[in-house]
């Protein structure tokens, strides 16, 4: 099953499997960081948005917020859950959008969904065309070279009479060169004592923070934090998660050109 298919089936349980997320905190913590770093616009676009929980949170903020996400059940759920914003299916590895941006946020270390370097690239790319002066990007990042395959997070909680469980964690069998890790989930639903159980491993791109940084430099000024929403702290430069801030350069394109 592929993990599009997986989340279309599970669409109406993404919440469930994410319960123990907290959205308000981690959208509090980038609004705090767009302030500090950002040029105090509202124009707001949330990639991989799921189901919207984090556009509903700006929305709160004041922004004026949209998402994109390649899976059209979670954009309804979505759309249910924020009429007032505009969700679009699309891939974030080459989007458009019709005005400049102020922040582009993508949660949930779901940068990653880009197939390989090449996809990630563009998708930077697509960000920094998106973003209007000093406009900021920000998202969350794992370390392939910190990935420790028998780590996993796991969690239960009931639902309509049936009793739910998530489980996920990251997997990478490269030898620090390949660019490709899985993030691997099991999921099971049981009611009336019988058990549904989903496994999947969705392909995601694999690469160090040296790595992205080198991919970023040619559009951003990074910022790098440590993965932690209730407060902020600089990266320590030794964790394998962090949240990156990533403001425009606004002499990017010529630097490109001349060279």
């Amino acid at each position: 099953m592929s993990y599009n298919a997986l989340y279309t089936d599970l669409s109406g349980y993404y919440d469930l499997m994410c319960a123990d997320i907290d959205y308000q905190e981690q959208s509090n913590c980038v609004r705090r960081l767009h302030q500090l770093f950002g040029n105090q616009g509202t124009r707001y676009l949330d990639l991989a948005c799921g189901t919207g929980p984090h556009v509903e949170h700006f929305i709160g903020y004041g922004y004026q917020a949209s998402g994109l996400d390649i899976n059209q059940p979670m954009l309804n759920i979505a759309q249910q859950r924020c009429p007032q914003a505009t969700f679009v299916q699309h891939d974030m590895c080459n989007f458009l959008v019709e005005a400049p941006l102020d922040l582009i946020t993508c949660f949930l270390y779901s940068l990653h969904y880009n197939a390989n370097i090449e996809k990630l690239m563009q998708c930077i790319e697509s960000a920094f065309n998106a973003l209007g002066p000093d406009g900021v990007f920000c998202f969350n990042a794992v370390d392939k070279d910190k990935i420790d395959n028998n780590s996993f997070v796991r969690h239960t909680t009931e639902f309509e009479g049936s009793h739910f469980m998530f489980q996920s964690g990251w997997h990478y069998d490269g030898d620090g060169d390949g660019e490709h890790q899985q993030l691997q989930l099991h999921i099971e639903k049981t009611s009336d004592n019988v058990t549904q159980s989903w496994r999947d491993n969705h392909p995601m791109v694999a690469i160090n923070f040296t790595q992205l940084q080198q991919l970023l430099a040619p559009f951003f000024d990074v910022t790098m934090f440590e993965h932690s929403y209730d407060k902020i702290v600089p990266w320590n430069g030794k964790s394998g998660n962090a949240i990156f801030v990533c403001i425009k350069k606004e002499n990017a394109l010529l630097c490109q050109q001349a060279a």
